[in-house]
């Protein structure tokens, strides 16, 4: 999306250099920024090699909270919980999207993991 080292939205000076959003790939800063979602720095994970993580330790220098906006599986834990441990020696605190039942859609439609995850992290009302 660019041919810079950093984008535009990376570039914005008015942003939250504090936050930084982990996306599977460019699509989803589009999806987020669209909507007014949010106001912090990205960085695309679309392969979890070394280069890649190096990267992102660089990057991390100076960020307090990381929001994982990757796409809820198994195999996606796994690659937050490596990437937690990697940066383990910074001062970050992580998070990740919410997940669960989607807005308007009957339980007997919801696959069982999405189902499992949504009873787990119940909210009070």
């Amino acid at each position: 999306m660019s041919e810079d080292e950093l984008c535009y939205i990376c570039c914005d000076e008015r942003r939250d250099d504090t936050l930084l959003c982990i996306v599977e790939n460019a699509k989803d800063i589009l999806l987020l920024e669209e909507n007014g979602l949010f106001d912090g720095k990205y960085f695309v994970l679309e392969a979890l090699d070394e280069p890649t993580v190096s990267n992102l330790i660089e990057v991390a220098n100076g960020i307090s909270e990381i929001v994982f906006a990757i796409t809820p599986s198994i195999a996606n834990d796994a690659v937050i919980l490596y990437i937690e441990d990697k940066l383990s020696d910074f001062y970050i605190s992580f998070s990740k999207i919410a997940q669960g039942v989607p807005t308007g859609v009957s339980l007997e439609n919801i696959d069982l993991l999405s189902l499992t995850r949504a009873l787990e992290d119940r909210v009070r009302v």
